[in-house]
């Protein structure tokens, strides 16, 4: 298991996802605990780096970073289109 830890730029992000987003978003959160792998690399030019991108629901998006060692998963940023 990682501990999600979310940025306090992200707080407010969250706080203003539409109704049909926070669902979806609760199941991101549970994905990241377990595969944070998961996601897609937020640069192209260095696809093994630990920044990373996951959509979620059908206009989501999340930016985060993974620190290894320390089994923690940092977000950063949550969209919705």
């Amino acid at each position: 298991m990682y501990q999600l830890n979310v940025h306090p730029d992200a707080e407010p992000q969250i706080a203003h996802l539409p109704d049909e987003a926070l669902g979806p978003l609760a199941e991101l959160f549970a994905l990241l605990e377990t595969a944070p792998w998961s996601g897609r690399p937020f640069g192209q030019q260095n696809p093994r780096a630990n920044m990373l991108t996951h959509t979620f629901g059908e206009a989501g998006l999340a930016v985060y970073f993974v620190l290894e060692e320390q089994r923690e998963v940092h977000l950063l940023r949550v969209q919705w289109a």
